[in-house]
Protein backbone atom coordinates (compact mmCIF):
# COMPACT_ATOMS: atom_id res chain seq x y z
CA UNK A 1 0.00 0.00 0.00
CA UNK A 2 1.30 3.46 -0.93
CA UNK A 3 0.08 6.92 -0.06
CA UNK A 4 -0.12 10.13 -2.01
CA UNK A 5 -0.81 13.61 -0.73
CA UNK A 6 -3.71 15.65 -2.07
CA UNK A 7 -3.89 19.36 -1.33
CA UNK A 8 -7.59 19.67 -0.54
CA UNK A 9 -7.90 22.41 2.05
CA UNK A 10 -6.54 25.85 1.01
CA UNK A 11 -5.54 28.43 3.60
CA UNK A 12 -8.79 30.43 3.38
CA UNK A 13 -10.83 27.29 4.07
CA UNK A 14 -8.69 26.24 7.04
CA UNK A 15 -8.78 29.70 8.62
CA UNK A 16 -12.54 29.93 8.15
CA UNK A 17 -12.99 26.39 9.52
CA UNK A 18 -11.07 27.26 12.70
CA UNK A 19 -12.97 30.51 13.26
CA UNK A 20 -16.30 28.81 12.59
CA UNK A 21 -15.58 25.94 14.99
CA UNK A 22 -14.54 28.31 17.80
CA UNK A 23 -17.62 30.47 17.24
CA UNK A 24 -19.98 27.48 17.32
CA UNK A 25 -18.47 26.24 20.58
CA UNK A 26 -18.73 29.70 22.19
CA UNK A 27 -22.29 30.19 20.95
CA UNK A 28 -23.23 26.75 22.26
CA UNK A 29 -21.72 27.31 25.70
CA UNK A 30 -23.20 30.79 26.15
CA UNK A 31 -26.53 29.74 24.68
CA UNK A 32 -26.85 26.77 27.03
CA UNK A 33 -25.83 28.97 29.96
CA UNK A 34 -28.52 31.53 29.14
CA UNK A 35 -31.20 28.95 28.45
CA UNK A 36 -30.68 26.23 31.02
CA UNK A 37 -28.91 27.68 34.05
CA UNK A 38 -30.52 29.86 36.68
CA UNK A 39 -29.91 33.61 36.83
CA UNK A 40 -28.98 33.24 40.51
CA UNK A 41 -26.37 30.54 39.86
CA UNK A 42 -25.44 30.68 36.16
CA UNK A 43 -22.68 28.76 34.43
CA UNK A 44 -21.67 32.14 32.95
CA UNK A 45 -22.95 35.42 34.37
CA UNK A 46 -26.10 36.17 32.37
CA UNK A 47 -25.26 39.63 31.05
CA UNK A 48 -21.73 38.45 30.18
CA UNK A 49 -23.12 35.40 28.38
CA UNK A 50 -25.49 37.64 26.40
CA UNK A 51 -22.67 40.00 25.42
CA UNK A 52 -20.38 37.16 24.32
CA UNK A 53 -23.22 35.41 22.48
CA UNK A 54 -24.17 38.56 20.57
CA UNK A 55 -20.56 39.46 19.70
CA UNK A 56 -19.71 35.96 18.49
CA UNK A 57 -22.99 35.86 16.57
CA UNK A 58 -21.96 39.01 14.67
CA UNK A 59 -18.54 37.47 13.97
CA UNK A 60 -20.10 34.31 12.57
CA UNK A 61 -22.37 36.35 10.27
CA UNK A 62 -19.31 38.00 8.68
CA UNK A 63 -17.51 34.65 8.68
CA UNK A 64 -20.41 33.01 6.85
CA UNK A 65 -20.51 35.86 4.33
CA UNK A 66 -16.81 35.29 3.64
CA UNK A 67 -17.39 31.53 3.31
CA UNK A 68 -20.33 32.00 0.94
CA UNK A 69 -18.43 34.35 -1.39
CA UNK A 70 -15.16 32.36 -1.27
CA UNK A 71 -17.08 29.14 -1.90
CA UNK A 72 -18.41 30.57 -5.17
CA UNK A 73 -15.19 32.27 -6.30
CA UNK A 74 -13.08 29.14 -5.73
CA UNK A 75 -15.72 26.74 -7.10
CA UNK A 76 -15.68 24.92 -3.75
CA UNK A 77 -19.49 25.04 -3.75
CA UNK A 78 -19.39 22.06 -6.12
CA UNK A 79 -18.50 19.92 -3.08
CA UNK A 80 -21.95 20.67 -1.64
CA UNK A 81 -23.97 19.75 -4.72
CA UNK A 82 -26.12 16.68 -4.18
CA UNK A 83 -26.68 14.28 -7.07
CA UNK A 84 -30.14 12.81 -6.56
CA UNK A 85 -29.72 9.94 -9.03
CA UNK A 86 -28.72 6.86 -7.02
CA UNK A 87 -28.54 8.87 -3.79
CA UNK A 88 -30.36 6.31 -1.64
CA UNK A 89 -28.01 3.51 -2.66
CA UNK A 90 -24.96 5.66 -1.97
CA UNK A 91 -26.28 6.67 1.45
CA UNK A 92 -26.99 3.04 2.38
CA UNK A 93 -23.51 2.00 1.22
CA UNK A 94 -21.83 4.71 3.27
CA UNK A 95 -24.05 3.98 6.28
CA UNK A 96 -23.08 0.30 6.17
CA UNK A 97 -19.42 1.30 6.17
CA UNK A 98 -19.87 3.48 9.27
CA UNK A 99 -21.87 0.76 11.07
CA UNK A 100 -19.74 -2.28 10.27
CA UNK A 101 -17.31 -1.88 7.37
CA UNK A 102 -15.00 0.40 9.32
CA UNK A 103 -14.84 -2.06 12.22
CA UNK A 104 -14.00 -4.87 9.78
CA UNK A 105 -11.15 -2.87 8.28
CA UNK A 106 -12.81 -2.53 4.86
CA UNK A 107 -11.82 0.23 2.45
CA UNK A 108 -13.93 3.36 2.26
CA UNK A 109 -16.68 3.00 -0.36
CA UNK A 110 -16.15 6.60 -1.47
CA UNK A 111 -12.44 7.51 -1.19
CA UNK A 112 -11.58 11.18 -0.82
CA UNK A 113 -10.47 12.93 -4.01
CA UNK A 114 -10.16 16.51 -5.25
CA UNK A 115 -13.50 16.11 -7.01
CA UNK A 116 -15.22 14.53 -3.99
CA UNK A 117 -13.97 15.65 -0.60
CA UNK A 118 -17.18 14.46 1.06
CA UNK A 119 -18.84 11.06 1.08
CA UNK A 120 -22.63 11.01 0.40
CA UNK A 121 -23.63 11.27 4.07
CA UNK A 122 -21.18 14.09 4.68
CA UNK A 123 -22.36 15.94 1.59
CA UNK A 124 -25.97 15.95 2.79
CA UNK A 125 -25.13 16.81 6.41
CA UNK A 126 -22.69 19.58 5.42
CA UNK A 127 -25.21 21.04 2.98
CA UNK A 128 -27.89 20.95 5.66
CA UNK A 129 -25.62 22.56 8.23
CA UNK A 130 -24.14 25.30 6.04
CA UNK A 131 -27.08 26.17 3.81
CA UNK A 132 -30.05 25.53 6.10
CA UNK A 133 -29.18 25.48 9.81
CA UNK A 134 -26.60 28.27 9.88
CA UNK A 135 -28.78 30.68 7.85
CA UNK A 136 -31.74 29.90 10.17
CA UNK A 137 -29.59 30.66 13.23
CA UNK A 138 -28.31 33.89 11.70
CA UNK A 139 -31.70 35.17 10.54
CA UNK A 140 -33.42 34.36 13.83
CA UNK A 141 -30.45 35.73 15.77
CA UNK A 142 -30.58 39.05 13.92
CA UNK A 143 -34.35 39.17 14.51
CA UNK A 144 -33.84 38.62 18.25
CA UNK A 145 -31.28 41.44 18.32
CA UNK A 146 -33.91 43.68 16.74
CA UNK A 147 -37.21 42.32 18.11
CA UNK A 148 -39.18 45.17 16.51
CA UNK A 149 -38.61 43.32 13.21
CA UNK A 150 -40.52 40.26 14.44
CA UNK A 151 -44.19 39.78 13.68
CA UNK A 152 -46.08 40.12 16.94
CA UNK A 153 -48.34 37.09 16.47
CA UNK A 154 -48.03 34.01 14.27
CA UNK A 155 -51.12 31.77 14.44
CA UNK A 156 -51.90 33.19 17.87
CA UNK A 157 -48.36 32.41 19.07
CA UNK A 158 -45.85 35.00 20.19
CA UNK A 159 -43.56 35.87 17.28
CA UNK A 160 -40.62 36.42 19.62
CA UNK A 161 -41.12 33.07 21.35
CA UNK A 162 -41.42 31.31 18.00
CA UNK A 163 -38.28 33.01 16.69
CA UNK A 164 -36.38 32.10 19.86
CA UNK A 165 -37.59 28.50 19.55
CA UNK A 166 -36.31 28.11 15.99
CA UNK A 167 -33.06 29.86 16.94
CA UNK A 168 -32.47 27.41 19.80
CA UNK A 169 -33.57 24.39 17.76
CA UNK A 170 -31.27 25.16 14.84
CA UNK A 171 -28.43 25.90 17.28
CA UNK A 172 -29.02 22.54 18.99
CA UNK A 173 -28.79 20.67 15.68
CA UNK A 174 -25.60 22.54 14.78
CA UNK A 175 -24.04 21.41 18.08
CA UNK A 176 -25.12 17.82 17.33
CA UNK A 177 -23.57 18.17 13.87
CA UNK A 178 -20.32 19.40 15.43
CA UNK A 179 -20.16 16.44 17.82
CA UNK A 180 -20.85 13.93 15.02
CA UNK A 181 -18.36 15.75 12.80
CA UNK A 182 -15.63 15.41 15.43
CA UNK A 183 -16.38 11.70 15.73
CA UNK A 184 -16.51 10.99 11.99
CA UNK A 185 -13.15 12.61 11.28
CA UNK A 186 -11.55 10.10 13.68
CA UNK A 187 -12.84 7.17 11.60
CA UNK A 188 -10.07 5.54 9.62
CA UNK A 189 -6.87 3.59 10.03
CA UNK A 190 -5.14 6.69 11.41
CA UNK A 191 -7.64 8.60 13.62
CA UNK A 192 -5.53 11.77 13.90
CA UNK A 193 -4.79 12.03 10.17
CA UNK A 194 -7.84 14.19 9.42
CA UNK A 195 -6.90 16.64 12.18
CA UNK A 196 -3.47 16.97 10.58
CA UNK A 197 -5.11 17.58 7.20
CA UNK A 198 -7.03 20.61 8.39
CA UNK A 199 -3.78 22.07 9.76
CA UNK A 200 -1.49 21.62 6.75
CA UNK A 201 -4.15 21.26 4.04
CA UNK A 202 -2.99 17.89 2.76
CA UNK A 203 -4.93 14.63 2.76
CA UNK A 204 -2.97 11.40 2.56
CA UNK A 205 -4.86 9.17 0.13
CA UNK A 206 -4.13 5.45 0.28
CA UNK A 207 -3.65 3.43 -2.91
CA UNK A 208 -4.38 -0.29 -2.59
Amino acid sequence: MSTKKLYLYPVWLRVWHAINAICIILLGITGISMQYTSIEDPFIQFDRAVSIHNLVGIIIIFSYGFFFIANILTNNFQQYKIELNGLTQRLVKQGQYYLSGYLKGLSKPFPISKENKFNPLQRISYFGAMYILVPVVMITGIALLFPEMIIEKVFEMSGIRLTAFFHSLAGFFILIFLIIHLYVITIGKHPLKNFKSIIDGYHEAEDH
